[in-house]
This record gives C-alpha cells, sequence and structure tokens, in this order.
C-alpha cells in the first residue's frame, strides 16, 4: 500500500511539474505574440503618415480624425429616404391606385426638342416703370383689375415680408408633395363615391432676378415624366416692386385640361403658404409644418406621410 501511495503521488507530482512547465511556455509564447503585434502601428507608422501628407495632413492624427468625420458622414447618407418612395408606398398601401374618378389627367411629357420660351416678367403684364410712380393702393387695383375676366386665373398681392419668408425656406427647401381631397370610385364598388387623396409635387424655381416661379404636377405625371412633366397650374411671384412699394404681384394659371379646379389649386396653394412659412413659425403647428418640410428634402428618416396628410388638413395655424 506503501509502494502505491508513493507511485501515485510520484505520478502527480509529475502531473504538476509538467502543467507548470505547460503553462510558462504557454505564457512566453502570449508574451512573444503580444510583442509582436504591439510593434505592427510602430512598422507602418512611415506609411500612414506618408498617406496622411497625400491627403492634406500634417500628421496621422488628422488623417484618422478627417476619417471618423468621413464615415459619420457616410453613416448619415446611408440612413437617407426616399421620400418619394415612402409616397409610393403610401398609396399602395391604401390602394389608390385602383381607384377611378375625378384625378388629375396625365398629359403627356414636355417636347424636349422643342424651343423654349422666355419665362414672362412683370413688364410682359404691366409696365413697371408707370407702376412706380403710383401708390400702392393703386398698383393693387389695377393688378387685381388686370385678372379679373380671365379663366382659370389667380391673382394676389403679397406683403414682401411674408414672401420672404416662404421664398427663403424655398431656396433651401425646393421641393414638397402635398394631398389633395379627391372625390374617387374605388374598382371594387357599384358607383359608391368615396373620399380619396391625390398627391402633388410642388415646385420652386427661381428663374430670374425679379420672377419667381411655383409649379404645381400630380404627383403620377411626375414619375411618369421626371423633369419633362407638365405642371397643371403655375404660379408667378414678380419682385419688380418689392422696394418701392414693398409688396409682390403674383398670378396663377390652371390648365384647362388637366382635371384640376380653380378651389383645388387654391387649396394647395394655401398649405404651400403654410408650409413655406408664409404664416410665421411660431407656433407649434407652423414648426411642425417646418420640420417635415425640411425633413422631405433632407430625405430624413423622421419624415412620415401620414403626418404630412394630418398636417395638411389642420385647421391650426
Amino acid at each position: 500500500m506503501t509502494s502505491v501511495c508513493r507511485c501515485v503521488k510520484s505520478k502527480l507530482h509529475s502531473f504538476h511539474i509538467r502543467t507548470a512547465y505547460s503553462a510558462s511556455v504557454g505564457s512566453l509564447h502570449i508574451q512573444n505574440i503580444q510583442k509582436r503585434y504591439s510593434t505592427i502601428p510602430e512598422r507602418y507608422t512611415d506609411k500612414l503618415l506618408q498617406k496622411a501628407r497625400e491627403r492634406g495632413f500634417k500628421s496621422v492624427e488628422e488623417l484618422k480624425f478627417h476619417l471618423k468625420k468621413e464615415i459619420e458622414s457616410k453613416k448619415k447618407e446611408f440612413n437617407k429616404i426616399d421620400p418619394l418612395k415612402e409616397l409610393e408606398d403610401y398609396e399602395q398601401r391604401m390602394k389608390m391606385c385602383e381607384n377611378k374618378g375625378k384625378m388629375t389627367n396625365t398629359r403627356g411629357p414636355i417636347d424636349s426638342s422643342a424651343p423654349q420660351l422666355p419665362f414672362k416678367t412683370l413688364n410682359s403684364f404691366l409696365n413697371v416703370e408707370k407702376m412706380k410712380q403710383l401708390s400702392k393702393q393703386e398698383v393693387e387695383f389695377l393688378w387685381r383689375a388686370r385678372w379679373m375676366e380671365k379663366d382659370n386665373m389667380l391673382n394676389a398681392v403679397v406683403p414682401v415680408d411674408v414672401f420672404n419668408k416662404m421664398s427663403s425656406n424655398a431656396k433651401s427647401n425646393p421641393i414638397l408633395v402635398l394631398p389633395l381631397p379627391r372625390d374617387i370610385q374605388a374598382a371594387n364598388t357599384e358607383g359608391q363615391g368615396e373620399q380619396g387623396i391625390e398627391m402633388h409635387y410642388i415646385q420652386w424655381q427661381f428663374v430670374g432676378p425679379k420672377t419667381v416661379h411655383c409649379i404645381m404636377t400630380s404627383l403620377a405625371e411626375y414619375k411618369l415624366h421626371k423633369g419633362f412633366a407638365r405642371p397643371h397650374t403655375t404660379f408667378q411671384f414678380h419682385l419688380d416692386l418689392a422696394e418701392e412699394k414693398k409688396i409682390v404681384l403674383m398670378n396663377g394659371q390652371v390648365e384647362t385640361d388637366a382635371n384640376i379646379s380653380l378651389q383645388e389649386a387654391q387649396l394647395l396653394l394655401l398649405n404651400v403658404q403654410r408650409f413655406y412659412g408664409a404664416m410665421g413659425d411660431h407656433t407649434t403647428m407652423a414648426k411642425a409644418r417646418l420640420k417635415i418640410l425640411k425633413d422631405f428634402n433632407t430625405g430624413s428618416s423622421d419624415f412620415n406621410v401620414d403626418l404630412l396628410i394630418s398636417l395638411s388638413q389642420s385647421m391650426e395655424t
């Protein structure tokens, strides 16, 4: 028994010795690896510095800082959404494509080969120099009288400070999509009318130093023809008398073959004013409209179609 115990002890002792030896060899191996890998940055320092200088940076730290900002910028880019795709998804969700009824007519694209006519200035309608000699009230009277007998025409006299608010927001956010209530008939019903929504694409164009356009096209037509889509309504803002009279003269035309009424064009114009800050930007609703305008133009993930429609339909300013 004693000899057995000695034998077991001897084996245990040998085991412990081998384990301890193996552990010390493992530690040494790990230390060697760590030492080798810790020298990698030093080996590549010269190459990194050369790359930094090629890109105009003085040090590797500057390059790292720049790359960090570049990565953050790329992440924001990847997180952007396509607002028009969001609207398309909304239309599919509401099954607008299956509806038949009073929708805006699509009229084919603009002929890209046709010569482009010059835009009309205020002088096309009134003698600007003569208008400058009149009072503000006389100018307003003559401007409204100019359009009194015209069909499918809208006109307004806009205070210059109100227009400047809209213009400032339009320059940084030149596009928007607005809903228009429509009486529709669903394909799976038998003559039963329903209330639906048709989306319209709004675009601002600063065509001249004294002339600004706001054009409206159905979203369906815009998706078909993009930059060659025919607008159903065009609003022209004339700034010729902005300094002398503190007013901006506006005239708008609704195309007769577009299936859009003057009242519907007015409703769209009303929402243009509200979303572009013409009625102020201090209330909660005004701030919400300006935010969704910016979200739409920047492709922010905060853009929400249902919220856009809700803000359009709300009577709160």
